[in-house]
Order: C-alpha cells, then sequence, then structure tokens
C-alpha cells in the first residue's frame, strides 16, 4: 500500500511516480501522484477508467495526450481533465524530462493497479508496450475496472469473464505483496 514519499518507477514506459496523496489519506477521495515521465516515455496504453476522473497539469516539459480520439500538447502551466468512460492516453515525445501532477477522483484502487504494473515491468513480465500477456491483462483489468480504448467494454468485459478465472488457475495475481505489501 502505497504511503505519501513513495516512489515506484517502471523501467519499460520511462514512468517515475512520487506518491503525495493516496486513497487512504483522502478516504478514498483522491489519489495525488507526481509524475516524471523520461524523454520518450509513455503511459502503456490508450485506456478507459469506467468511473474515474484524471486531472492532468504539466509543471515542467511538454506532453502530448490524446483523449476521445482528439490529440493536443500540454506544456508547463497547462492542465486537462480526463472524464470517465472516454479513451485517453498521454506521452513524452521530447528529448527532455517532463513532469506532471496527476489527481484520480475517485481514487479507488490505482495505485496498487500502478504498483502492481510497474512492479512486473521491473521483473520483466511485461511486453516492450508496457502491457502483461493477455490472461494476466485480462485479470488485471477486471481487478482494476480498467479497459482498452478497443473493442468495445461489453467484449472486454466477456473476455474477462472467460480469461480471468484461467489465468488465476494458472498462477497469475491481481495483487502481489512484493509490489504493494496487500
Amino acid at each position: 500500500m502505497a504511503k505519501p514519499g513513495d516512489v515506484i518507477e517502471n523501467p519499460v514506459t520511462g514512468e517515475r511516480i512520487v506518491f503525495r496523496k493516496t486513497a487512504r489519506d483522502t478516504n478514498g477521495e483522491l489519489l495525488q501522484f507526481e509524475l516524471l515521465l523520461k524523454p520518450h516515455g509513455f503511459v502503456p496504453a490508450e485506456h478507459i477508467h469506467s468511473r474515474q476522473e484524471e486531472r492532468v497539469e504539466v509543471t515542467s516539459g511538454l506532453v502530448r495526450y490524446r483523449l476521445g480520439g482528439e490529440e493536443e500538447d500540454l506544456s508547463a502551466g497547462q492542465a486537462a481533465v480526463l472524464p470517465p468512460a472516454i479513451p485517453h492516453t498521454l506521452w513524452n515525445d521530447t528529448d527532455d524530462e517532463a513532469h506532471l501532477l496527476m489527481e484520480v477522483r475517485p481514487a479507488l484502487s490505482v495505485e496498487t493497479a500502478l504498483e502492481t504494473l510497474f512492479g512486473l515491468a521491473r521483473d520483466g513480465k511485461t511486453n516492450n508496450k508496457g502491457m502483461p500477456n493477455p490472461l494476466h491483462g485480462a485479470l488485471l483489468a477486471r481487478e482494476y475496472d480498467l479497459f482498452l480504448a478497443g473493442p468495445p467494454i461489453p467484449l472486454q468485459r466477456a473476455g474477462m469473464t472467460v480469461l480471468a478465472p484461467l489465468a488465476r488457475l494458472l498462477g497469475y495475481r491481481a495483487r502481489y505483496p512484493q509490489y504493494s505489501g496487500d
């Protein structure tokens, strides 16, 4: 379980997170963290949070983001709100590190999802885009209520219903104590 000041890194995507406020600190209302994105770093996949809003504020550098199919740049001092149920992603196309302040409302279990995905990447259990294999991905997506930008969410849910139990049978887990302590 993350605490303010904890730092996690994803060597595959070039992301480094410094937790500022966690679900425990805010009664589940907010997860706030600094995201330091290395040059040419990226968030693993265009994705959808069905029940959460993200706010992205660039404190230094420049990032590009896609929201609902539209791309824009954000530079220092600019912010964007990424509403629930809209596909989104972001990346750093520059040769300089970008620093962002991220807020997720409500927090739900995003910090554990981040700890798990970053831990899998550190242990070499993701592909070169930072994604676990499809079986493990289905289990994680089901656990953390995360969806890819496509195929349609009802089809993804159906796939999760079939693949997540199979993933568990094969020994995959949605949470690992060595990554998040829970």
